[in-house]
């Protein structure tokens, strides 16, 4: 009986690890992700489930407003349904990012079906647009050993985040406003500091069951947060450019 205590408690641990490298946004367990910015001044703004018809227009109107590039992670299927929105934001100078065909849990998936999600996405974003994205973000952010593994053999970044709001329920704006107070806050305490990290925000222009999500309430927190976030001086910037070292 007692023989067999370190062996639950080797099971509890491993499972543990798992639960953390497949769920925690920061972990490395499974594969590199970026999960920062390379500059407290610099903060990526993302947006995941998207294009939707109904909003995306709208936050590339927003976003124009205040001179603030952003990055898209596109479901594939949806792609397909509007392709127009697509060329549009990278024409505008966002970055165009693979968020999977079909928004599946790829933690439940072998290598082979995650490959198979991964490239129907570019090719589906290369159809409407001409060109194949070069980051990716795991549906949910959950991950295995395969899919960090498999996005690089596509030539493919892994991307998470350090904040995610929790936009993608129905919800008051100013609920999610309040929800978005950390990245002021962060701004506050790192920008005086030296090479202090800078955010990655994971917020959600469409929704993944279908088109034409609600999603008012994020246009209407940022319609509040851009301007203030501006004023503190944040610079926004797209994955690619948050990574980008400084020229010498």
């Amino acid at each position: 009986m007692n023989a067999l205590i370190p062996i639950g408690s080797a099971l509890t641990v491993a499972a543990g690890a798992v639960a953390y490298g497949a769920a925690y946004p920061r972990a490395q367990l499974f594969g590199v992700t970026i999960c920062r910015t390379n500059s407290a001044r610099k903060l990526a703004i993302t947006f995941d489930d998207g294009p939707n018809p109904t909003l995306t227009p709208k936050l590339l109107d927003l976003l124009e407003k205040y001179e603030a590039r952003a990055t898209f992670f596109v479901i594939g299927r949806f792609v397909g349904h509007c392709p127009a929105i697509v060329r549009e934001t990278a024409a505008r100078g966002h970055l165009v990012a693979n968020h999977t065909q079909t928004h599946p849990n790829l933690f439940w998936l072998g290598q082979r079906a995650i490959r198979d999600q991964l490239q129907q996405a570019q090719a589906a974003v290369f159809a409407a647009a001409g060109f194949a994205p070069k980051w990716f973000r795991p549906p949910y952010g959950f991950r295995n050993p395969w899919v960090a593994k498999v996005a690089s053999e596509l030539s493919l970044q892994t991307v998470m985040w350090t904040l995610i709001p929790g936009d993608w329920t129905p919800q008051l704006a100013q609920r999610l406003v309040g929800r978005l107070q950390p990245i002021a806050n962060h701004a506050q305490k790192n920008l005086a500091t030296a090479n202090a990290a800078g955010d990655i925000l994971c917020l959600h222009d469409g929704g993944h069951r279908e088109l034409n999500a609600d999603r008012t309430h994020t246009l209407k927190a940022l319609e509040h947060w851009l301007p203030r976030w501006r004023d503190a001086g944040l610079e926004f910037v797209t994955i690619e450019e948050a990574v980008r070292c400084a020229a010498a």
